[in-house]
């Protein structure tokens, strides 16, 4: 039931989602569009209680529950930033709005841009580390745990794949590739090789 309820969460996400940026820049209707976008949260916390119920009713745990939390630490942290992101192409596409800058692909500017998706990323494994951890006190010593405390092990382990990927940006990061040289101006010509006015009619007398 609850992996399913995380597939249904997940879908129901990106319906609201589209649904949201529809009426806001097809129908103008922003208000109707705010309340669509409000909605998102209602499924986090729809996950997060049915999943205190299936643990309270003595469902033993199991990934399905490591695999709810994860869930909700994700949306938690990235949700509001890929809402802000779709947010800013459906204004440029539908809206005739600017288009939104890309991400910074060099530099320090891409470095820095690693490190906030870092820190993100260790705001969601906080969270899903927190639900995981509760869960397992819940439960207490009547039931075996040892597939939150594993869950526990994937969170930190994605939030150190994340840190690795910023530091690897941040030690060696990428360069810009050079410019291209400036074309030259073929109507501009060095007077050495065409000569000076006159000079052709000189050398003819």
């Amino acid at each position: 039931m609850i992996v399913g309820l995380v597939v249904a969460c997940e879908v129901g996400f990106w319906v609201l989602l589209a649904l949201g940026l529809g009426v806001r820049y097809l129908l103008k209707w922003r208000r109707t569009s705010v309340v669509l976008l409000l909605c998102e949260p209602v499924l986090e916390l729809v996950l997060f209680v049915a999943t205190a119920i299936d643990l309270r009713n003595g469902a033993e745990p199991s990934w399905e529950h490591g695999l709810a939390a994860l869930y909700i630490g994700y949306t938690v942290a990235f949700g509001l930033y890929t809402i802000r992101w779709l947010d800013g192409h459906a204004a440029h596409r539908l809206a005739g709005a600017p288009r939104p800058p890309a991400p910074p692909r060099y530099g320090r500017a891409r470095a820095v841009h690693e490190g906030k998706l870092w820190l993100r990323a260790v705001f969601g494994g906080a969270v899903a580390l927190t639900l995981l951890q509760l869960a397992v006190w819940y439960v207490g010593d009547e039931g075996d745990v040892n597939s939150l405390r594993s869950f526990q092990w994937v969170a930190i382990r994605t939030v150190g794949i994340y840190g690795l990927i910023a530091l690897s940006y941040t030690v060696r990061p990428r360069k810009e590739p050079a410019s291209a040289l400036p074309a030259r101006n073929p109507e501009h010509v060095p007077d050495t090789l065409v000569g000076r006015p006159g000079q052709d009619e000189q050398q003819v007398r």
